[in-house]
């Protein structure tokens, strides 16, 4: 791939050149490749896609964790409402990552670039957990950010545009913090395990907060944003914008995750399965850790 100044090319840089064709290190497997014809979303028997639940946090507790361990056992995924994350929040998180990446001064995003010689290093990138040149490579961009514990949070290497990023990104941070450890002790009690068990099994809490961004593409149906992955750690919240392009796997086949207004997607990893193994083996296999792409 081409570099400049020892930074990769950002996938923004290549739609705003108007490229005309996707460059081949982007270039999915035709297995892997979106919607392919023997790969259909599912759909429900009567029409309309059929879509993870969506499970009411407002509601009584025992309702919450028979619906959350329902979900868990069938989907792994899951999006919420009625939450507590301020409303307002999520729109403002959305709106300074969407102003940094379409009106923040290329020059200034390279400032706050990864680390090119690390796979996982804080920052703007494209090309997380990269380790080979051979890889096929997901049409996005990014900023992550290292936020929990407090030893890792370091504001300083996030944006400052626009002003309120920063506050922004903290605030963020504390409201899903809270919401994943409601959500995991949902997920305890539903395994009739007591409700600290998963959270004191996976340890000290490790967050990341990544924004995607997403330019348009001269050939989607060859590319994916983000390739079919799991992730490590033990929960994934999630937030859309309203264009979409979610999808879990679901019984061997691709299943759209349409946009939900002030809801949070929820996504079991792969810790919360380890910690399902140990303390509820006899459940395990009726556990599903969700597998994704975009």
């Amino acid at each position: 791939m081409a570099v400049a100044g020892r930074q990769p090319i950002r996938v923004q840089c290549l739609a705003q050149a108007g490229t005309p064709e996707v460059p081949p290190q982007y270039i999915q497997p035709p297995e892997s490749r979106p919607n392919l014809p023997s790969q259909p979303p599912r759909t429900a028997a009567r029409g309309g896609d059929k879509t993870i639940p969506a499970i009411d946090l407002a509601g009584t507790a025992a309702i919450v964790r028979d619906e959350v361990g329902r979900a868990c056992r069938e989907w792994g995924a899951f999006n919420v409402i009625n939450h507590g994350v301020p409303i307002r929040l999520l729109d403002e998180i959305r709106r300074v990552g969407s102003s940094f990446f379409e009106e923040c001064p290329m020059d200034l995003k390279l400032r706050y670039s990864c680390d090119p010689s690390s796979a996982a290093s804080e920052g703007y990138g494209s090309r997380m957990l990269v380790t080979s040149n051979d890889s096929v490579l997901d049409w996005r961009d990014y900023f992550d950010h290292h936020t929990l514990p407090l030893s890792r949070r370091d504001p300083s290497r996030w944006p400052h545009f626009p002003p309120n990023y920063r506050e922004v990104v903290v605030e963020y941070s504390d409201h899903m913090k809270a919401l994943a450890q409601r959500l995991l002790r949902f997920v305890s009690e539903s395994l009739g395990l007591p409700p600290s068990c998963i959270e004191e099994s996976v340890g000290e809490f490790y967050q990341n907060i990544t924004i995607s961004y997403y330019p348009p593409c001269p050939q989607p149906e060859l590319t994916l944003g983000l390739q079919a992955h799991s992730d490590m750690g033990a929960i994934t919240l999630l937030i859309q914008d309203d264009v979409g392009g979610l999808q879990v796997l679901k019984d061997g086949e691709w299943v759209n995750v349409h946009p939900m207004s002030d809801a949070i997607v929820v996504l079991l990893a792969d810790q919360t399965e380890t910690c399902v193994c140990v303390c509820r083996p006899a459940d395990h296999n009726q556990w599903q850790v969700s597998k994704c792409r975009t």
